[in-house]
Order: C-alpha cells, then sequence, then structure tokens
C-alpha cells in the first residue's frame, strides 16, 4: 500500500475506533470506551507518525517514541504529545487496566476529546506524505 494511502487508512481506523467509544460510552461501559479511545489516539498518532517519517511504528512503544522525537519539532506536535501521554496513562493504564476510571465524568470527556486529537493529529500530518 502506498505512504499515503496507509495514512489515511489509519486516521480512518481512528474515526472507527472513536465511534465504537461513543458507542460504549452510551451504553454505559466507560472502560470498554476508553479502551475504544485509546486504541483511536494511538492509531491516529502512528499515522503522523507515518506521515512525517515515512515510517509506520507497530508497537506501542515504537509510537511513544516517535511522537517523542516529534515534539521536539514544534510547539503544535508538543502539546499533542503532552495529550498522547495523558491519554495512554489515564484511558488506557489507569481506566481499562486498572479499572480507576473516576471520576466517570472526567474520563468521559477525554473519551469525547478524542475526536480533537484525532482531527489535530490529521492537521499535523496533512502536506507531510
Amino acid at each position: 500500500m502506498l505512504e499515503i494511502e496507509q495514512v489515511t487508512a489509519l486516521f480512518a481506523d481512528a474515526r472507527v475506533l472513536y465511534d465504537d467509544a461513543i458507542e460504549q460510552l452510551e451504553q454505559g461501559k466507560l472502560r470498554n470506551a476508553a479502551e475504544k479511545a485509546w486504541g483511536a489516539t494511538k492509531r491516529a498518532t502512528d499515522a503522523l507518525i507515518l506521515a512525517r517519517t515515512g515510517r509506520e511504528p507497530r508497537r506501542t512503544s515504537q509510537t511513544s517514541r516517535g511522537v517523542r522525537i516529534l515534539s521536539l519539532e514544534s510547539e503544535e506536535l508538543a502539546s499533542l504529545r503532552a495529550r498522547y501521554v495523558v491519554r495512554i496513562s489515564e484511558l488506557h493504564g489507569d481506566c481499562f487496566y486498572d479499572g480507576d476510571c473516576e471520576p466517570a465524568d472526567v474520563t468521559a470527556q477525554s473519551i469525547r476529546e478524542t475526536a480533537d486529537y484525532i482531527r489535530d493529529a490529521e492537521a499535523l500530518a496533512e502536506g507531510q506524505t
């Protein structure tokens, strides 16, 4: 698959996972929604890294390192990295793995903000492929 097509596919997957997160949230399944939102965050970040470096991360550690390196390029990328770190910690680690999703309204807001994260990652990827 061509790089630009793969970037497009990764962002599309991120949006599907986000939609799944919202569906889970509406069903009252906060823990599952948090993990779907985290998955959407990771896929959007993978797409951004691919768009800017030509290499797609395969593991979470590669994604984390990739966004850390990109964060040195601009304030916008540094801000996105900060949001990524919060999401991996709170949505993936605390809520999904540890079951600590409280306060629930803050976690739900973070899940909803995944749409903003995807949109911002797409904007930072535009023109890079």
